[in-house]
């Protein structure tokens, strides 16, 4: 989806022109994958753009960082008053933020230890990530070839640029076969998460989602929130350690996350999940969330946070 640049990005601290957001050919975190980021999106709402989540997800930048020894130099409360200043400074009412932490120009070589650490965030409008026809009749999901990397390999708690490598991978192949997303196992077999996103398969009523910590998944502040609203609505949520046949005999399937929100899906591997179409535990999830991220549900207004 091509961007659709706006007027200032926030970098270290200061404004600068969209055009003018540039680094150092030399930068290491070009050069070998070590930064931290977010996606973030603000929605409108009756009171302005509301930024969902914002301080959870600035928090969850900090413990990235925290797990890959990166000291950003601003705190959690400076981050969120800077994103809250781009958003307003964009004068959209909706749109995508990208906060990233990287090292910048002053040493190469695998040894980061003397870089500088620099910030920046930017934002822009974006649809909805897989498309408005996702959302409605569900995607047509792949297992990748590729697995997904292995906690005893990769800190998979922290969202890692370079670790977006892989899914890249995945993605990529999913398309060019024409699905829509691809799903990534573990190395042994189960049922991790796809490119971007947290998985949620409905069986017998039940919603079960993988264990994040065991299957290399990271921590979703999307499929926190749904499984909030689950379990308000009287749904059962339990985690459970899933393969591939389990999303083949589901009733339902989804996908969370910030750039997709609740994505139905239709069919895994050609094999149709339930009857082809968003079921009943998916459409009322999607319909108080996509509620509750416009500030529409009092129960859950404390989770969005206004740029004015």
């Amino acid at each position: 989806m091509p961007l659709t640049p706006t007027e200032k990005i926030w970098m270290d601290g200061r404004l600068v022109d969209w055009d003018d957001a540039t680094v150092h050919v030399l930068t290491h975190s070009l050069h070998y994958g070590l930064g931290v980021f977010e996606g973030i999106r603000a929605y409108q709402t009756s009171g302005g753009a509301g930024v969902f989540r914002l301080t959870a997800h600035v928090h969850r930048l900090h413990q990235s960082a925290q797990v890959l020894g990166i000291e950003i130099p601003y705190s959690e409360s400076d981050i969120v008053e800077a994103v809250k200043l781009v958003v307003r400074t964009s004068g959209l009412d909706a749109c995508y933020i990208r906060p990233i932490a990287y090292l910048g120009y002053g040493e190469m070589g695998l040894n980061p230890l003397s870089c500088p650490v620099k910030m920046s965030i930017a934002c822009w409008p974006w649809g909805a990530y897989l498309g408005d026809e996702a959302i409605k009749h569900g995607i047509r999901l792949k297992v990748a070839s590729w697995a997904r990397h292995d906690p005893r390999a990769m800190p998979t708690a922290a969202k890692a640029t370079g670790m977006y490598i892989n899914s890249s991978l995945a993605k990529v192949e999913a398309v060019r076969a024409g699905y829509d997303e691809a799903l990534l196992l573990t190395t042994d077999g189960h049922v991790s998460e796809c490119t971007g996103e947290n998985i949620f398969v409905v069986r017998r009523g039940r919603l079960l989602m993988p264990p994040t910590s065991s299957v290399g998944a990271l921590e979703g502040i999307t499929a926190d929130s749904v499984v909030t609203i689950a379990r308000d609505l009287g749904y059962e949520v339990a985690e459970s350690a899933l393969r591939r046949t389990d999303l083949y005999l589901a009733e339902e399937a989804f996908l969370t996350g910030t750039a997709a929100e609740v994505v139905p899906i239709a069919s895994v591997d050609d094999r149709r999940v339930g009857e082809g179409a968003p079921g009943p535990v998916t459409r009322a999830l999607q319909e108080v969330f996509f509620q509750a991220v416009r500030g529409e549900v009092p129960a859950y207004k404390d989770w969005v946070e206004h740029v004015t």
